[in-house]
């Protein structure tokens, strides 16, 4: 009896130990996948903070300005990028909010001006990144008439309609002001700057006369020959510079990415080529971006922070 005793006793004690052991076990485990879910969180937290949020409304500049960026920022700087096409309006909310990083298409003093009357104590400006671009209304070159004056005139050549772009655009309150100030018999169309541009080479094709709104840079001025209609009561301003803005607190976030897209600036020959090529390609617009930042080698490093 006294053996059989002990024989249990020392049973007893062996699960002990192994459940001891057991828990001991367990809490290391335990830990240690609190040390791997902590450390990805971590990581997780430290990628969520190398992502710049840039966001673009679908004009052709606008469209090549932010994939280059985004490509240099994610090939050349190491940050991930995150692109969202929105209108014009949205966007300015959404950079004055904080929710997204930078807005790569600005123009002023003329067509944005509203927007930044409206947001501007709220985002930051970063200076100019083109300069010289236009606004206005346009048409074929083999169009007889040169200025906004002869529009009601020609009123039947046009059949009185003037094929916009997106509503809300800067362009489309421009020309809605043109058509009250110069008392134009016409309808402005609203569409997008995809639509507007298909129409264009529609009519072109055909040699029929057609009126467009219109900017440049727009790689469209180097497919076709076109003229701006002349505005001789300066509705759509003289020209204008595309800004970069920003939100608020970004150069404290990301330094680097605030110095490269103040250093970041465009010629209209070099704009004018991204655009064109971006146009041609039938690959997404970031791959072309991505051949044509290789192309320009010395010019983006000039761009970036060493």
């Amino acid at each position: 009896m006294k053996k059989k005793f002990i024989m249990l006793l020392a049973a007893v004690m062996m699960i002990g130990t192994l459940t001891a052991c057991t828990s001991d076990n367990n809490k290391e485990t335990s830990a240690g996948n609190n040390e791997d879910i902590n450390s990805e969180t971590d990581a997780d937290s430290k990628e969520e903070k190398k992502t710049v949020k840039l966001a673009y409304v679908n004009w052709s500049e606008g469209i090549a300005m932010t994939n280059l960026a985004a490509a240099i920022l994610e090939d050349k700087m190491g940050y991930e990028v995150d692109m969202t096409m929105a209108d014009i309006a949205p966007v300015f909310t959404s950079i004055a909010s904080g929710n997204t990083d930078a807005f790569l298409d600005v123009w002023l003093p003329v067509t944005h001006k509203e927007y930044m009357e409206k947001y501007g104590d709220d985002v930051v400006d970063l200076g100019v990144s083109y300069e010289n671009a236009r606004l206005g209304v346009v048409v074929p070159s083999y169009v007889e008439i040169n200025s906004i004056e002869e529009l009601n005139d020609n009123k039947d050549l046009f059949g009185g309609k003037i094929v916009g772009i997106d509503a809300g655009a800067g362009l489309m309150t421009a020309t809605e002001n043109a058509i009250q100030e110069y008392g134009l018999e016409y309808d402005l169309l609203t569409g997008s700057g995809t639509t507007m541009t298909a129409a264009l080479g529609k009519a072109i094709e055909a040699n029929e006369p057609i009126v467009v709104t219109g900017w440049s840079p727009h790689w469209k001025f180097a497919r076709w020959d076109l003229k701006f209609l002349e505005d001789p009561k300066g509705v759509f301003g003289e020209v204008e510079n595309i800004h970069i803005i920003t939100r608020k607190g970004l150069e404290e976030d990301q330094p680097k990415v605030v110095e490269f897209l103040k250093s970041f600036k465009l010629t209209e020959s070099d704009l004018g080529d991204l655009m064109g090529a971006i146009e041609e390609d039938t690959r997404e617009p970031l791959d072309v971006a991505r051949d044509w930042m290789n192309a320009h080698d010395e010019l983006v490093q000039g761009w970036m922070i060493q």
